[in-house]
């Protein structure tokens, strides 16, 4: 198990750029799906392990305090220390120093990231570094670039966004040893602005750089992609040569419709999946293009005639990925690349870690580790149809 135990959260901003909704409330106790955004944080920080959780507290403090408590209702330990409002980032952790362990996860109350603590961990002590920051690696440009990571390191941070060369963004997901407070200056510091640029010239600034989309309400621009992603409407992947269709003999493919073979079960598992309320996205690597056995046209007309055939059954599929490159190019799309399960992550706000993907080779399975899906595979002799009702009856959306 990783070696952290306890996430520090810092909440005790007024949160300016949501009013009037802060106004009367603060930032953690807005509203997402139904449920006050810190509770979504919770149990997140409770399915990864962590039992202990610290809140630093400072504006509209009492209202967090009476909500949480002890936090016995989410199943965690929470404690809270509260320090004026006007207080920065540095100060707040420095005041709550006693209650901290010697390494902890530090998390911003804004923002929602599938978190995979082991993975985190497993990175942060391989870099041998005082400190490592999750990454966005914004290649969708979904916000404002404010890093530029070498080789597992942040080699720049800029807050204020100006700096050249910058690509990816800082998502408010850190693992920090305690000591590192120490290096704070007197007074009321932002924590990053002092910290940072020192552990960036001592290449001891890690980088966990993810592809999965990061949610905020750190402005109301961010509020609506944020509520649909935390409603969760189920979703599946499905691979595609293997799991729908007969798979063709190594270095062939399906160049055109009439090589096309259903799998047994597969027609039903889409009709089941639509009655449901599921979608279904498929995702698969079609290296034919690039060998020239066929052409993005040859392609899009079986895609099309799958659809058809499947949406007579009663059955959907919502969207296809398809990677046309190479087995050697080294593109981000191929499986084992995680590449095309990004794609689909942002284009429908999907939670990845809450999404199963049916793959029938090992490819499909590095793929889904590599993203944080769990790994479902068609196995030999059960047709798609019986995996379907497995993964529809095993959803639960929180």
């Amino acid at each position: 198990m990783p070696g952290i135990s306890q996430a520090v959260i810092l909440a005790g901003g007024r949160g300016t750029r949501l009013a009037p909704l802060t106004d009367t409330r603060p930032k953690p106790l807005i509203e997402i799906a139904g449920r006050p955004f810190i509770d979504h944080l919770l149990e997140m920080i409770r399915g990864q392990g962590i039992r202990r959780v610290a809140m630093l507290l400072g504006y509209k403090a009492q209202m967090i305090v009476d909500h949480l408590g002890d936090g016995s209702r989410f199943g965690l330990e929470i404690s809270h220390s509260v320090t004026p409002e006007a207080d920065e980032t540095g100060r707040r952790l420095r005041a709550a120093a006693e209650l901290l362990d010697p390494e902890f996860l530090l998390m911003y109350c804004d923002n929602y990231w599938p978190l995979r603590l082991e993975r985190l961990w497993r990175s942060y002590k391989n870099s041998g570094a005082a400190m490592q920051i999750a990454v966005y690696d914004n290649s969708d440009g979904y916000t404002r670039d404010n890093v530029r990571v070498e080789d597992g390191f942040v080699a720049v941070y800029d807050k204020s966004r100006t700096a050249p060369d910058l690509k990816g963004v800082d998502i408010g997901f850190a693992i920090l040893r305690r000591d590192l407070l120490d290096r704070l200056p007197n007074g009321n510091p932002s924590f990053e602005a002092a910290l940072y640029p020192e552990l960036v010239a001592q290449r001891q600034l890690a980088a966990f750089v993810t592809g999965h989309r990061y949610y905020s309400i750190g402005s109301h621009a961010r509020l609506p992609l944020t509520e649909t992603f935390l409603a969760r409407r189920p979703a599946v992947i499905l691979d595609r040569d293997g799991v729908l269709n007969q798979r063709m003999p190594r270095a062939e493919y399906v160049r055109r419709w009439p090589d096309w073979r259903w799998k047994y079960g597969a027609i039903e598992a889409l009709r089941r999946f639509a009655a449901a309320g599921w979608r279904v996205i498929v995702v698969t690597n079609q290296a034919g293009i690039a060998r020239g056995a066929m052409t993005e046209g040859d392609l899009a007309a079986i895609h099309e005639r799958m659809c058809a055939e499947a949406a007579a059954a009663g059955g959907r599929i919502d969207a296809i990925y398809h990677c046309p490159h190479g087995w050697d190019e080294g593109c981000a799309c191929r499986k084992p690349a995680p590449g095309m399960l990004f794609q689909a992550q942002r284009a429908f706000d999907l939670d990845l870690s809450r999404v199963s993907f049916v793959g029938d080779d090992e490819r499909d399975g590095q793929a889904a580790e590599a993203a944080g899906c769990r790994f479902v595979p068609a196995e030999n002799g059960m047709p798609l149809s019986r995996i379907a009702d497995r993964i529809i009856n095993e959803w639960a959306p929180t």
